[in-house]
């Protein structure tokens, strides 16, 4: 048996990081063919030496023609270059692990070839969602753990018999917290999630809850389910990754440890299963599991991304990028927390949306949105 070949775009994250991990567990089922990073070129240079990777590609032009590649070649740089390496046709399966509104030209590109689209990329389908869907929706795999989880339960399922969604979300580190207790959030304080380990963006979008929200946008898209179907709901202890509800009110739940290399490792797998790369959960000993409503008046960022998909259009992309924008103003220490979701909120308020049928389309308006929330923030 033929072993995956697989590319992995964001090898140096979080999810790119773990997935080397789950293909180094298994490196008689996986082959890594490609990698491609933003910035961290050290890291990548590591990881191409360690796994005997020749096909490179650095996001940032700069960086790229300061480094190369183990073999003395050049490493190609640029947005371009990424795209170049997901649609080249030389991996099984690519895993978009990349960071932002950016994966979605290397979405694209990934599922103009041959290969499935292993997405961990959510804003590829938030900003783009109506091009990838019309592209194949059958070659894309959720690599979102509670995407993964709905994926999970659907196998075997008709869609027409789904009736509800319900997304889990832990609530973050202020899940209880009042609004003013908000005002004077560190940096620090947003970072400490106390569940899971992610990138310092996706953080952030966790402690707003506007990850929450963007993942209704993606489930929305990956499902085909109305927003009036998709429900939210907290649950702290994160075990629960998410549930479908079905016409005759039977409910299916996905249930594992909380360790992103469980869903990273069945996207590889799909629909085979490995073996486990974590400890197995003992509910002898798990405890209670809790479930509780979102607060809209503390997590703001929620109704937003509702409000955004049912919009539709070019709506969820500007929301995306309003809030790329002002994450990246609070992490720098520029603005406070609570201002993410008041410049999400204005830029949506002002933008006249338009149909997102095009790369360009949708493009325009999340340069336009960028704008916008930058000239809000100074």
């Amino acid at each position: 048996m033929s072993r995956l070949r697989v590319a992995i775009l964001g090898s140096t994250g979080s999810i790119g990081r773990q997935a080397l991990e789950v293909a180094d567990r298994h490196p008689d089922k996986v082959e890594i063919v490609a990698l491609a990073a933003n910035t961290q070129a050290e890291l990548l240079l590591e990881q191409a030496a360690r796994f005997g990777i020749k096909r490179l590609a650095l996001g940032d032009e700069t960086t790229a023609r300061a480094f190369a590649a183990p073999d003395g070649s050049p490493i190609p740089g640029g947005r371009s270059a990424i795209e170049t390496l997901a649609g080249e046709g030389s991996a099984d399966l690519v895993l978009n692990a990349l960071v932002g509104a950016a994966g979605l030209r290397a979405s694209i590109a990934t599922l103009r070839s041959d290969a499935r689209l292993a997405l961990a990329n959510k804003e590829s389908l938030v900003a783009g969602g109506e091009i990838l869907t019309s592209m194949g929706l059958d070659r894309i795999i959720p690599v979102d753990s509670e995407h993964s989880a709905i994926y999970q339960c659907l196998i075997g399922e008709r869609p027409a018999t789904v009736s509800r969604i319900w997304l889990t979300a832990s609530g973050g580190p202020f899940r209880g917290a009042d609004p003013a207790r908000l005002k004077g959030v560190t940096v620090g304080e947003a970072l400490a999630h106390p569940r899971w380990t992610m990138g310092p963006k996706i953080t952030i979008d966790s402690a707003t809850m506007m990850n929450k929200g963007l993942e209704v946008i993606e489930a929305h898209h990956l499902f085909d389910v109305g927003y009036d179907d998709i429900d939210v709901v907290v649950h702290p202890q994160s075990c629960v990754h998410s549930m479908v509800e079905f016409a005759d009110g039977s409910v299916k739940a996905h249930l594992g440890a909380t360790d992103m290399r469980i869903p990273i490792q069945f996207a590889f797998s799909c629909p085979d299963r490995w073996n486990t790369p974590t400890p197995a959960v003992n509910f002898l000993t798990i405890g209670s599991l809790d479930f509780e409503p979102p607060d809209p008046t503390t997590f703001r960022c929620l109704d937003l991304a509702f409000a955004a998909g049912r919009t539709g259009g070019t709506m969820p992309a500007v929301l995306n990028a309003a809030n790329e924008i002002a994450v990246a103003a609070f992490l720098a220490g520029q603005t406070e927390f609570n201002t993410i979701p008041a410049i999400v909120e204005r830029v949506m308020e002002v933008h006249l949306p338009d149909r997102a049928d095009s790369i360009e389309t949708v493009e325009t308006a999340d340069a336009w949105a960028r704008q916008e929330a930058a000239s809000l923030l100074r």
